[in-house]
């Protein structure tokens, strides 16, 4: 099958990624938003899991100097596109801090391990898991479908993963729908505490259409609500300022706890 691709730029021309055109799924913003959510400077491992074309990885690696990325992905075709957007010119500057792994982030036990992703390795986990039912998601697109359709138990396979393959006291950072709360506080169950949740609106007074959400490995803290973010000010198209700089990497969005 023959896939025409873009080479799309992020954060001003900071990085760039290669992209199927017209199949699968296609990252923007809310790859830049769970990028925003990994903060600090200094050495870390970070894994990217279902990572597409690899966005939101990238971006962690173009913002952290130190940072060491692993994008895991299960579809071979977007594997690929990731494997191309580390091979780019573009991304000489950090190409050799990012490794692509095709695995299946749904994997348990001694197949996960087996298939690269090993116990308490990584410093932090990013995740943008697939958001709609399945049912109310039929596609022509299989690609498409496939990044986008909520598998059975979705949430509590991936965040199972997350706590397998994170250090004690390592950061989850995810970005989902607000209707997904439940499921992902259900699923952090004992694995995760400290939970922090924000609402991202497009306008005041309009109803959230994503939430942030960022926990640590083996915290007792109780869970906590930030302030919400919006995208827009009334009548306006253009971000706020505060997004428009987490959009492009100018910006980070840290926990309000360490804990």
């Amino acid at each position: 099958m023959t896939v025409t691709e873009t080479v799309d730029a992020f954060h001003y021309g900071r990085f760039h990624v290669v992209q199927p055109k017209g199949i699968g799924h296609r990252s923007g913003m809310d790859a830049m938003l769970l990028a925003a959510l990994v903060t600090g400077k200094g050495p870390m491992r970070v894994a990217d899991l279902g990572a597409g074309a690899g966005a939101a990885g990238l971006a962690v690696a173009a913002c952290n100097e130190k940072a060491e990325v692993l994008l895991v992905e299960r579809s071979p075709l977007m594997a690929g596109f990731a494997r191309k957007s580390v091979a780019l010119p573009e991304n000489a500057a950090f190409s050799a801090r990012v490794g692509v792994l095709e695995a299946d982030v749904g994997l348990a036990g001694t197949a996960r391990v087996a298939a690269g992703l090993a116990d308490e390795v990584f410093d932090q986990v990013i995740m943008n898991p697939p958001f709609n039912d399945r049912i109310g998601s039929r596609t022509p697109d299989a690609l498409k479908a496939e990044a986008h359709a909520m598998e059975h138990d979705l949430f509590e396979r991936w965040i199972r993963t997350a706590g397998a393959i994170l250090k004690p006291g390592g950061q989850l950072s995810l970005i989902a729908r607000p209707e997904s709360i439940a499921e992902i506080v259900a699923a952090c169950g004992r694995r995760f505490g400290g939970i922090e949740i924000t609402a991202l609106h497009p306008r005041p007074g309009e109803p959230a259409l994503r939430i942030l959400v960022t926990a640590i490995k083996g915290s007792r803290a109780r869970l906590a609500l930030r302030m919400p973010l919006v995208m827009h000010e009334p009548g306006r198209h253009a971000f706020t300022p505060f997004v428009d700089d987490l959009n492009n990497g100018r910006a980070s969005y840290p926990r309000l706890s360490k804990t």
